[in-house]
């Protein structure tokens, strides 16, 4: 005898949510907003939108960069975390940074649709972010990490990664890191030219650095006594000969399957949203 089903929408109104919530952005907007009243209900809460993360297969996706904007937009400022692959533009990553001032979390990987100069002024107005990871971005130059740690005190973990291994020697990104980021709890730097000599200034001004990733840092030299300062300050400690798995990266845990939707579909479906009403009377409170 098969054992029936369960009803979702007899599941109490705090499941649903937490379930929901652990949807990605995509499968939100396109499928689950419009399973039912109660759904819809939940989806119009702004604090549903506290997280938005969504990936794309090509660098450049009008649809998803539509979604975005829409899920920013519901977020009615409250928006906290924002992870991005590919498809980000100066357009989107400025209309994200003038919605709310409240991002504790951005995540970009491989969005060369960006600019230095917008997406310094994006960090500039975000006081309160903790967390900041840039993989594989080409308008990261080593000026800005010190920009990046005067606009953002409370910094607590950096990830940046290049694509290859840097062959010149470079500390400037680690004395730029030491000088201004003295409260940073993790730090990644994957593929870049740093020496002992970065790495010395990085221990030195990051005291409370709890974990460090130096993967594809090739002209460390760990055999001394700052391989033995690392080991005793370090808790995490990576090693540059270790490898780094491009597969590993956090957008992951996001659905690739979701962002499949014909055009029709979409653009049928962004019609209908926009005009439903949007009565914050509606809200619940978490």
């Amino acid at each position: 005898m098969e054992t029936p089903l369960p009803n979702w929408l007899e599941l109490p109104r705090e499941i649903t949510i937490n379930i929901l919530q652990r949807l990605d952005t995509v499968e939100i907007v396109t499928s689950v907003c419009v399973v039912c009243p109660l759904w819809w209900n939940i989806c119009k809460d702004p604090l549903m939108w506290r997280t938005i993360g969504i990936i794309s297969l090509s660098y450049f996706d009008e649809r998803l960069e539509k979604i975005c904007r829409y899920a920013v937009d519901r977020s009615s400022g409250y928006l906290k975390d924002i992870y991005i692959k590919k498809f980000a533009t100066d357009d989107l990553i400025n209309h994200i940074a003038n919605s709310t001032s409240e991002l504790r979390c951005i995540k970009l990987e491989e969005c060369h649709g960006i600019s230095s100069q917008v997406f310094s002024e994006v960090v500039k107005k975000q006081p309160f972010l903790e967390e900041l990871e840039i993989a594989y971005c080409d308008f990261i130059g080593t000026e800005f990490f010190e920009y990046i740690g005067r606009c953002c005190p409370l910094l607590k973990s950096l990830k940046f990664s290049r694509c290859f291994e840097e062959s010149d020697k470079c500390d400037d990104i680690a004395f730029a890191i030491a000088k201004t980021m003295s409260t940073l709890r993790h730090l990644t730097i994957i593929n870049i030219g740093l020496t002992n000599d970065g790495l010395l200034a990085i221990l030195d001004g990051c005291a409370v650095l709890e974990s460090l990733d130096l993967r594809g840092c090739r002209h460390l030299d760990l055999d001394g006594s700052l391989g033995k300062r690392c080991n005793e300050q370090i808790k995490e400690l990576r090693f540059p000969t270790e490898s780094v798995d491009p597969n590993s990266s956090w957008i992951n845990y996001i659905s690739e399957g979701s962002l499949y939707i014909n055009d029709y579909d979409f653009s049928s479906l962004l019609s209908v949203l926009e005009e439903i009403p949007y009565d914050p009377s509606n809200f619940i409170e978490f």
